[in-house]
């Protein structure tokens, strides 16, 4: 993608970066990256991350790095390094040939650690995980020192390369750096730098036992890749102190931390421990599921990488958290799809209708508006027979006060169309249930235009019977019924708050035979209805499968009027 497409954020960061570049800091260069860890797949709140640094890097004729920051074997897996390749590709960014692994960087984050113990500055320690914790202390009182902290610089050595070669159980050793166990700041009470871990590294095998913790291995891969400016989420502000102190310790390049504040998307949860819950516990089909804030769930309902972006760079870059409406994602959606999306015909709910005036064997072929919003998408033909299907609820034998559609001896006019009246209504015998409508057009209102300048309340849409193609719709709504999901009381499941409605499936949808070869992950505006996505899993030749991506309208901001209506 070109530069032109990514406007460079306007924000604090920004500043940062223009006096650096002033002073000739890091002689001019500016140079990200994107460090995520394998260990799920990418989501709403990370496309924000990969458009600042992509972005930032694009702005200022840098470069961007990608790379994997795979220090724990027991959760990472390739198939989440794949997965989020093409996640960031979708959204727009390439990498080029920087795709790099903390795993690469192994050998030397090791020397790092032996350098760290000859100076003094590491120890190896024996105590369990739980005493660590409970010598570290309570955050506002001073932490106690491990009985094993003055272990000699031979010990050390000794201990650590004994540690390497797999002599000691999991969780019974660990090398903590040697700081201060008085700081405020726990993360400088003698972290730890390297623990065991017996398991198979999906990249290195089982050459290590030891792996360097995130803290110890992340800025030293910066200083490795030659970063200039390492943009983190604010979580990591009190670890900037800590990640000083090592490079400031190795003596080596220096990147220089920016924290931000991270993206955070109201009726939905973006921990990757909660996500696994959903998937695990079968609440959804999966990561991909159009549900997920996953970009690959995104992607299988129908959003566009452009609407994401134009999100990321609506809200901003702050040093102050907060929340983003869920409608705000979606008027980007629908604010991007208006324009590209091609409007066809199709019926959800089919009521059946005969046009008794209209010849039996007829058919005729009607103009219809590819896209009202570009002209050069140009027209297609609708074919138009005597028996019809409409919206279901678009008919009422009985219409109350303000509804201006289809009822008995009413007039309407049918998209594209003629005007229609309704003559009569046939019922099933047994459930009164209306199966079908008996109407009569008038011929000289083809285009939907009367001559003599009588006029209608309302349009409908419609699909020829005889040519109407067969489909599944899935009407996916939002996952979680609260703005905050996770607020419940003490003792009762988060999950309790997934909106049973989240996912509702219309089999027998007819839609216009113009549809019957779409290709998976194609998107179009169902006229009156909102904007769908052929599925990109499910749908296959002789089944297709919508999934619908946003309505044409908030809909919920009519649900909440309701509701504080009802409690008024």
């Amino acid at each position: 993608m070109s530069t032109n497409e990514i406007s460079t954020p306007s924000n604090f960061i920004k500043k940062i970066i223009d006096e650096d570049i002033a002073k000739s800091t890091f002689g001019g260069r500016v140079h990200t990256r994107f460090p995520p860890e394998p260990n799920g797949y990418l989501h709403i709140g990370h496309a924000k991350s990969i458009c600042l640094n992509f972005g930032l890097a694009q702005g200022y004729g840098g470069l961007c790095n990608l790379r994997f920051d795979d220090t724990n074997p027991t959760t990472e897996e390739a198939e989440y390094v794949k997965a989020m390749k093409e996640d960031i590709r979708w959204l727009g960014f390439d990498w080029q040939d920087r795709e790099f692994y903390t795993s690469d960087y192994f050998d030397q984050l090791y020397e790092f650690a032996m350098q760290l113990i000859k100076e003094g500055k590491a120890y190896v320690d024996s105590l369990s995980p739980e005493e660590i914790k409970e010598h570290r202390g309570p955050w506002n009182e001073p932490g106690k020192g491990s009985p094993y902290r003055n272990r000699s610089v031979e010990e050390n050595l000794q201990l650590f390369e004994r540690m390497r070669a797999g002599e000691f159980k999991d969780g019974t050793q660990t090398l903590r750096a040697k700081i201060d166990m008085t700081s405020s700041n726990m993360n400088l009470r003698d972290p730890i730098l390297y623990r065991i871990i017996h398991a198979k590294h999906y990249r290195t095998g089982n050459r290590w036992c030891i792996y360097p913790t995130y803290d110890f291995a992340h800025g030293q891969s910066d200083s490795i890749e030659g970063i200039t400016h390492s943009i983190c989420t604010l979580e990591f502000e009190d670890h900037r102190p800590l990640y000083d102190w090592f490079l400031d310790a190795l003596k080596i390049h220096h990147s220089k931390q920016i924290e931000f504040a991270r993206f955070n998307l109201n009726y939905t949860v973006m921990s990757k421990r909660k996500l696994i819950e959903l998937v695990e516990g079968g609440h959804v089909s999966g990561w991909n599921d159009p549900r997920m804030p996953t970009l690959t769930g995104m992607r299988r309902r129908g959003y566009t990488p452009e609407a994401i972006r134009n999100l990321c760079e609506k809200t901003g870059v702050s040093k102050v958290n907060s929340v983003i409406d869920a409608a705000m994602l979606e008027d980007c959606v629908r604010e991007d799809l208006n324009k590209r999306a091609p409007r066809v015909l199709a019926v959800l709910n089919p009521l059946r209708v005969v046009i008794e005036n209209y010849p039996e064997s007829e058919v005729e072929y009607i103009d219809a508006i590819n896209n009202p919003e570009d002209p050069s998408a140009g027209t297609r033909k609708v074919p138009f027979s005597r028996v019809l299907y409409i919206e279901r609820d678009d008919f009422m034998e009985d219409p109350p006060p303000k509804f201006y559609r289809l009822a008995p001896g009413r007039e309407v006019r049918l998209r594209y169309a003629y005007f229609i009246k309704c003559v009569g209504v046939t019922k099933d015998k047994k459930t009164g249930e209306i199966v079908e409508l008996r109407c009569t057009y008038d011929p000289e209102t083809r285009g939907g235009q009367a001559p003599d300048g009588r006029k209608v309340n309302a349009t409908i849409h419609w699909v020829s019977a005889d040519h109407a193609v067969e489909a599944e719709v899935r009407l996916y709504d939002r996952l979680f019924l609260k703005e905050d999901p996770t607020d419940v009381p003490e003792g009762v499941d988060w999950k309790a708050n997934i909106n049973p409605n989240s996912l509702v499936t219309l089999n027998s949808c007819q839609v216009e035979p113009s549809l019957a070869g779409a290709e998976p992950g194609s998107r179009y505006q169902f006229e009156r209805l909102g904007y769908f996505c052929v599925d990109s899993v499910d749908s296959s030749p002789g089944k297709l499968v919508f999934n619908r991506t946003v309505s044409l309208r908030d809909q919920w901001a009519k649900v909440l009027k309701a509701e504080k209506w009802r409690t008024a």
